[in-house]
C-alpha cells in the first residue's frame, strides 16, 4: 500500500519529522510493506456488488497490529473520573486520576472511573488505524487524540484511513480519509486542539 494523500493538523507532521522522524520512517515502512491485494478475501453480498471480492477491513486492521507491534507500537490507556457537575469537571481536567477523584468526593459528588484506549502508542505519538465504521473516525479525531494530548501523554494523533479509491472496493460502512478532512475543514483550523497527522492510504 502507499500513502495517497496526507494533511498535517496544528503541524503534526512537521513535530514527527523534527522530533521523532525515525517513527515516520517506521509508519512508512509498514504502510509500504502490506500488500493489499493479499486482503482482496470477502465476497458481496450487497446487491450492487454481489460476488464481487472485496478488501477485508477487518483482515487489514488484523495486518497493521502485527506490523506495528513487531516495531515496538503498543497499546495505551489513560484513566480518569467524571462527575454530573460540568464546572467541577473543567477542575479537574488537568489534574491526576487520583487528584480527579478526591477533588471530586470533596464536592460530595459520586465520581465514575472512565477511561480511553489507543491502539498504538510510543515516544508520545498514538496511532488508529481506522478500516472500521465511518462513525468511529470523529471519535479517534475529536476525542480520543484530543484526551490523550489533553492527559500529555501524546504530542501528536496519526490517524491512518482509506482513501476512497480504496474503501469504494470494501463493504459498506467504513469511512475515508476525504469524508474525514471535510469534517475536520468544517469545525476549523484550531479544532481539534490535539496536533494531527491524517494519512489517506491506496491499495
Amino acid at each position: 500500500m502507499k500513502i495517497g494523500a496526507m494533511y498535517s493538523h496544528l503541524n503534526g507532521f512537521e513535530w514527527i519529522q523534527y522530533h521523532q522522524k525515525d517513527l515516520w520512517d517506521e509508519i512508512i515502512a509498514v504502510i509500504e510493506g502490506i500488500d493489499a491485494e493479499e486482503f482482496r478475501t470477502k465476497v458481496s453480498k450487497e446487491k450492487t456488488m454481489k460476488g464481487k471480492e472485496l478488501f477485508s477491513p477487518v483482515a487489514i486492521n488484523k495486518k497493521f497490529a502485527i506490523e506495528l507491534e513487531k516495531t515496538g507500537w503498543a497499546e495505551s490507556r489513560t484513566s480518569y473520573w467524571v462527575t454530573d457537575d460540568y464546572d467541577l469537571i473543567t477542575k479537574t481536567l488537568h489534574l491526576s486520576a487520583d487528584d480527579q477523584k478526591s477533588l471530586i468526593e470533596k464536592e460530595g459528588k459520586s465520581p465514575i472511573r472512565s477511561y480511553n484506549q489507543t491502539d498504538f502508542m510510543k515516544n508520545r505519538i498514538a496511532i488508529e488505524v481506522q478500516f472500521g465504521k465511518y462513525s468511529f473516525i470523529a471519535y479517534d479525531l475529536f476525542v480520543k487524540h484530543l484526551a490523550f494530548y489533553v492527559g500529555n501523554s501524546i504530542e501528536v494523533g496519526v490517524e491512518i484511513l482509506p482513501m476512497k479509491s480504496m474503501q469504494s472496493q470494501m463493504s459498506s460502512g467504513p469511512g475515508y480519509y476525504e469524508g474525514a478532512l471535510y469534517d475536520l475543514a468544517r469545525q476549523g483550523r484550531g479544532v481539534p486542539a490535539v496536533p494531527l497527522v491524517v494519512i489517506g492510504i491506496e491499495a
